[in-house]
């Protein structure tokens, strides 16, 4: 926990895509979300290959080991990452979409803020939320045959989280969300007469252990000399329209895919 996205850009280079495990990998906590108890069904066994392979995470156990088998940047070492929300948006999900494999990307009902951005077949793969087990082995399966296709859109996704996830344009975004929010307000915020002002550097203060350690290192480290980007203008309706056209043909197209799969082995859905 607690690494960047440089961090995880640095280490999977050190192994290339066509050298990964052949398999869908996820690790975390099954146990906060439905959708997750759901995932653990498609480990693979004796019984069933559903080209996964899936580990649960003790958060108190790794938490007292200060998360040393929970660190993202190590887990580059699959050509498919599963993305799979918790009881909300995860924040892993920025650094499986950093890490150059294909993101299998489990049907969300949460959204990061620049998850809307993503386009499916193009920076990730879309796993059905109602039938995960077969989507995810249709998906492995069939970039395990398309492997220069399949490694584009693992490519895409890193490529994506470099150029567009920069901390200038993150805080553009929270400059530009905040300034807007502000201007629905019905009432002129004041400070109270009592308020106290605190500098960021003493709000980790009373922090110990890896709080501290993580407080300490998400601060700002210097101002920009810049000045925020300009706000775009709005979508245009047709523009918007045919951009959610597109991503709605994509994963339609997929599924019609992986339902010719299973019909040719026989195996109905």
């Amino acid at each position: 926990m607690g690494i960047s996205v440089e961090e995880v850009e640095r280490r999977k280079r050190e192994d290339k895509w066509i050298d990964r495990e052949p398999y869908a990998y996820w690790k975390g906590n099954p146990k906060v979300a439905e959708t997750r108890k759901d995932l653990m069904k498609c480990n693979s066994s004796h019984k069933h290959d559903w080209n996964t392979r899936l580990y649960k995470q003790d958060c108190v156990k790794e938490s007292e080991k200060g998360f040393e088998q929970s660190d993202l940047s190590k887990q580059c070492n699959h050509r498919y990452k599963i993305y799979i929300e918790a009881c909300s948006w995860s924040i892993s999900e920025k650094y499986i979409l950093a890490c150059n494999s294909v993101t299998l990307l489990v049907k969300p009902r949460y959204y990061d803020f620049f998850s809307r951005s993503l386009q499916p077949v193009h920076h990730y793969w879309p796993i059905r939320d109602d039938d995960k087990c077969r989507a995810i082995k249709f998906a492995v399966d069939w970039s395990n045959n398309h492997k220069q296709k399949a490694q584009k859109i693992g490519k895409a996704a890193s490529e994506f989280i470099q150029d567009e996830l920069t901390m200038d344009y993150v805080y553009d975004y929270m400059f530009h969300l905040l300034n807007e929010y502000g201007k629905l307000f019905k009432y002129k915020p004041t400070i109270p007469e009592q308020a106290t002002e605190l500098c960021p550097e003493v709000i980790p203060c009373p922090a110990v252990g890896l709080v501290k350690e993580f407080l300490m290192d998400s601060r700002v480290k210097a101002t920009n000399e810049t000045n925020p980007c300009s706000m775009p203008p709005p979508f245009e309706p047709s523009s918007l329209r045919a951009f959610q056209r597109r991503k709605a043909n994509s994963i339609q197209q997929v599924e019609l895919w992986e339902k010719k799969y299973w019909e040719n082995l026989n195996i109905p859905l």
